[in-house]
């Protein structure tokens, strides 16, 4: 049985160490330290993390993995082949030089497009039709080594940055055992990437939810998917953040109002965009919990009719 090391951090990440594991040994599992989270500031632990527990496999959790004694104590456990997803950190040369299979990168996007921090929310931000998994040989530069297998996958209209997260991860996992038994024999020449069609992806921060209701309901909408569970859109109601949870675009109706201004549409909530209406489906406002725009609405009467900012 090979000897893996593997290295990864959120969901889509536990999703790949979990199709490995009892398929490969895992000598190793390395992810981001535990993060202070939630209103009570409570110390949580990586999805990999406790994944990797539950299995009790050895877990490192590095502040910067390319401090000599991590880089040395990877190289004691003299790997195969690292396989990495979703780590959060780059790789310097010392560790890609370690394993003599290489360090693979399973990345949640067909690449060239979407390199970086967040390709799943920027494949619906984008409005794409369809997204995948990329496996691919890690160099020095960010997502730009050579592919070694790829598989693709339709966006429904409906996915959110959490719905298309489980279908990458199993898509990934698959991807990954059909990968390494042929990547390991020989068998795949990895391919150049073609930079003609490079995009680039960025960390999301909890600034990009605030909704600009200059902008379009098609735009909006997407965001509301793309930014769904985090950092979520929201706005102002008065003096109170109020979460679109979840919302559709009208693009070709208009209403009268400034934007941010919200109308009723038959039996339908909408806001007044730059271009054309926004349906509210599901609101959250602050400190309640998520309601449908009809529960909502029974509760604040002076809602319809207010402008949003």
């Amino acid at each position: 049985m090979e000897h893996i090391i593997f290295m990864g951090t959120p969901r889509f990440g536990q999703m790949i160490l979990e199709a490995l594991i009892g398929h490969y040994e895992i000598a190793a599992v390395v992810t981001q330290p535990d993060r202070q989270a939630g209103r009570g500031r409570k110390t949580v632990m990586s999805p990999v993390k406790a994944l990797a527990l539950a299995h009790n496999l050895p877990v490192l959790q590095p502040l910067k993995v390319r401090q000599p004694e991590v880089v040395q104590q990877l190289r004691d456990l003299a790997p195969t082949v690292i396989v990495v997803a979703a780590f959060g950190q780059i790789l310097p040369p010392s560790i890609l030089s370690i394993p003599r299979y290489g360090c693979l990168n399973v990345h949640a996007s067909l690449l060239p497009r979407h390199r970086g921090a967040a390709p799943i929310p920027a494949a619906i931000l984008a409005g794409d039709r369809q997204t995948g998994v990329t496996i691919m040989l890690m160099d020095e530069g960010l997502d730009t080594g050579p592919i070694v297998s790829q598989a693709a996958i339709e966006i429904h209209p409906d996915d959110t940055t959490a719905s298309l997260t489980e279908k990458l991860g199993h898509l990934g996992g698959q991807l990954v055992l059909d990968t390494l038994p042929r990547w390991l024999a020989g068998e795949i020449a990895p391919q150049k990437q073609d930079e003609q069609g490079v995009t680039y992806s960025r960390l999301l921060r909890k600034e990009d939810g605030r909704i600009s209701w200059t902008e379009s309901a098609v735009l909006i909408a997407r965001k509301c998917r793309a930014f769904y569970p985090w950092p979520t859109t929201f706005t102002f109601w008065g003096e109170r953040e109020l979460k679109i949870l979840r919302a559709r675009a009208l693009p070709t109706q208009q209403a009268k109002g400034v934007t941010g201004t919200v109308v009723q549409i038959n039996s339908e909530v909408a806001v007044v965009t730059g271009d054309g209406l926004l349906i509210l489906e599901e609101v959250q406002l602050a400190g309640k919990r998520p309601l449908t725009i009809a529960e909502f609405v029974r509760g604040q009467r002076s809602f319809v009719g207010s402008v949003l900012y």
